[in-house]
């Protein structure tokens, strides 16, 4: 492929490991930065410097593209139409990452990424995420002293492997098929909150346990750390996750051909994470 590949969000969670898996398959990436002194990407990657909310920057990066790996900033959707437009104009194949739980919150900011991208794109393909296993790092400090303090230990979550997404992401890129596919992309088991405490513990060789926070307490603090709105959302998933666990979908296998890692084999890939202040 002569033609470069666009990556927003390249030097995420998620965004590095699409670009290196496009760079194993001698892809030309290009990448939308908003710092280039602070974006440690690999050589021969081409940066264009901008906001993914400035929808000339955008353009300005997609120009020449084969594709899009698209991945929205935060929770506020303003400015999407615009850049979305922006993008599909010069670019004939976008990949969006989305959340599970899209189709049934069109007012949410992955629903109306979505719809966007739908009514814009000559061709496009969805990536909903239940949740990805990195963000289990937020435990970190409390991994270190032994004990997990947080709601609900029992909400049961298939959390994904950042790289599984940027698997099942390059193999939309790069191959036909995908258009018009909204994939849900979930790690291969549902397990509680207490339980990824626990197998966290083992990767890094030390008891970890998980200790029931009050639920009263969690949303003030959500709401001190987050906002008021994040943590109702928050707090009402996990509740509901208690006794409906999320779904585990085949669909990460079906699209790369292997199966998805697990949180154990997460975990131990990020033990030194957990380990080291």
């Amino acid at each position: 492929m002569d033609q470069p590949i666009l990556v927003t969000g390249a030097t995420g969670h998620t965004g590095r490991h699409v670009v290196a898996g496009l760079l194993a398959e001698n892809v030309p990436v290009r990448a939308l930065v908003r710092d280039p002194a602070s974006a440690a990407l690999p050589a021969g990657v081409d940066v264009v410097v901008g906001d993914l909310t400035d929808a000339d920057a955008v353009a300005r990066a997609a120009e020449g593209t084969a594709a899009a790996y698209l991945l929205w900033p935060g929770f506020d959707p303003t400015g999407a139409a615009a850049t979305i437009a922006a993008l599909a104009a010069r670019t004939p194949r976008i990949v969006y990452v989305s959340a599970s739980g899209a189709p049934e919150e069109p007012e949410t900011v992955w629903g109306q990424v979505e719809a966007a991208v739908r009514s814009s794109a000559r061709e496009w393909t969805f990536l909903r995420v239940t949740g990805l296993a990195t963000n289990t790092l937020g435990w970190a400090e409390q991994v270190r002293s032994g004990v997990v303090r947080g709601p609900y230990g029992g909400a049961t979550r298939s959390l994904v492997h950042e790289r599984d997404v940027a698997a099942t992401a390059v193999r939309a890129l790069l191959d036909d098929g995908h258009d018009g596919h909204a994939y849900d992309v979930t790690g291969p088991e549902a397990l509680p909150q207490s339980e990824q405490a626990r197998l966290i513990g083992e990767a890094i060789g030390r008891p970890v346990r998980w200790e029931e926070q009050p639920e009263a307490e969690a949303r003030a603090q959500l709401t001190v750390e987050m906002g008021a709105d994040f943590a109702e959302a928050g707090m009402a998933a996990w509740s509901a996750m208690v006794d409906a666990p999320e779904p585990v979908s085949s669909d990460v296998e079906k699209v790369t051909g292997r199966r998805a890692l697990t949180f154990a084999e997460w975990a131990r890939e990020h033990a030194d994470d957990f380990s080291t202040a």
